[in-house]
């Protein structure tokens, strides 16, 4: 034990600490006028639940720091197929919240299987990509069949409708399979099957996508520049006053606590647009570091995926790489209003049990690819001997 956490990459366990704590920080800040005057519960509300959500993070990342990334072969597909059957069933027995059927509600708390759904796809693609490279069995099919296993993850959350989550599914499986060191016929011959279906998914949206989503939804879409020039509408009024807050805060902030936005101008200050009131109240020179913090925290993934020995855990680590970096831009560009808004999370400082349960415990993959990768360059100097 004491030698796997001697081989963790410390920066990175330091970054996921402070993001957690300052998460938890402003979480309680952005969330407590809305927990007592819209949701009538005390203002450490979701505080607390935040706060158990990231100790259940940490307690099954050092479970997961423990376990070989060989080890993984052996559920993979179990968990695959476990999470599609998940993802059908809430269009059975899902509840609709936000506009989108995404959620299980479970009493002491509400379960989104989209989020385990984009790590367990990350697990998936690593062990069959790294299992027919091992075998040489690397023909057209093998290559193919992951990804229609990703394209029905892909429809299922698109059709909740979440085209956020959507659309970082495509990113994870699109960088995975870039990354793949197969020969180019290959890979062309894949890319032209890929672009016949965007196409036709292109046409599909296009003619049936405003029967599928809601009104506000194809208005996000269409309209999402200028918002404070539509106020006064639900694509232009949450981004709007996200600029009033960037605006209220300058470089130095109001002071912690005393952001004006959270009083509901804001409705989801502590989800969404945590980033306005970070900005608002701290000031626009601690949300630059946050970003700097971010990316930071991104070059140590890719540092770690460059130096694995094996393509299960390279693609794990580009895989994890994309998944952050697709939450960080996509909330970012959102509530700055450079892409239609989403609701995607922003990693560590959003509230969301589910979702900050899976980034902790992605980062911990992540560790035990260090480890792993430490392990190995000794075992190379030994028998180098």
């Amino acid at each position: 034990m004491r030698k796997t956490f001697s081989n963790m990459n410390f920066l990175l366990l330091i970054l996921m600490i402070v993001y957690s704590s300052f998460g938890l920080l402003m979480i309680f800040s952005a969330s407590s006028v809305a927990a007592v005057l819209r949701y009538d519960v005390p203002t450490n509300y979701f505080f607390i639940r935040q706060l158990i959500w990231i100790i259940l993070g940490y307690g099954a990342g050092l479970v997961v720091l423990n376990i070989p990334t060989n080890m993984y072969r052996y559920g993979s597909k179990i968990a695959m197929f476990g999470i599609l059957f998940l993802l059908g069933g809430i269009f059975v027995v899902g509840s609709i919240a936000g506009g989108a059927q995404s959620w299980y509600e479970m009493g002491f708390a509400n379960f989104q299987p989209l989020e385990p759904a984009k790590i367990i796809l990350i697990v998936y693609l690593a062990v069959y990509y790294h299992r027919i490279a091992a075998k040489k069995k690397i023909s057209l099919w093998n290559l193919i069949y992951p990804l229609i296993i990703a394209v029905v993850v892909f429809i299922l959350i698109a059709m909740q409708p979440d085209f956020g989550g959507a659309f970082i599914v495509f990113a994870i499986t699109a960088l995975i399979f870039f990354s793949l060191p197969i020969g180019k016929r290959h890979k062309k011959t894949v890319y032209q099957i890929l672009g016949v279906g965007g196409i036709v998914l292109l046409l599909a949206v296009t003619f049936f996508g405003k029967s599928i989503l809601q009104s506000y939804q194809v208005s996000r879409i269409l309209n999402f520049t200028n918002p404070c020039q539509r106020y006064s509408d639900d694509t232009g009024y949450q981004v709007c006053n996200g600029y009033i807050a960037i605006h209220n805060g300058g470089l130095t902030g109001v002071g912690l606590g005393n952001s004006t936005q959270k009083y509901l101008y804001l409705p989801e200050a502590h989800t969404d647009f945590i980033f306005p009131i970070i900005c608002e109240e701290l000031g626009l020179i601690v949300g630059i570091i946050v970003v700097i913090g971010y990316f930071v925290m991104l070059f140590i993934i890719l540092n770690i995926a460059k130096e694995t020995d094996t393509l299960r855990n390279s693609i794990l680590a580009y895989g994890i790489f994309a998944y952050l970096l697709s939450h960080i831009l996509i909330n970012l560009l959102g509530v700055l209003g450079l892409i239609p808004l989403t609701g995607v999370p922003l990693p560590f400082l959003s509230y969301g049990g589910s979702y900050n349960l899976c980034v902790i415990i992605s980062l911990f993959i992540v560790q035990r690819i260090n480890v792993e990768n430490k392990e190995s360059k000794i075992r190379r100097k030994i028998e180098s001997l």
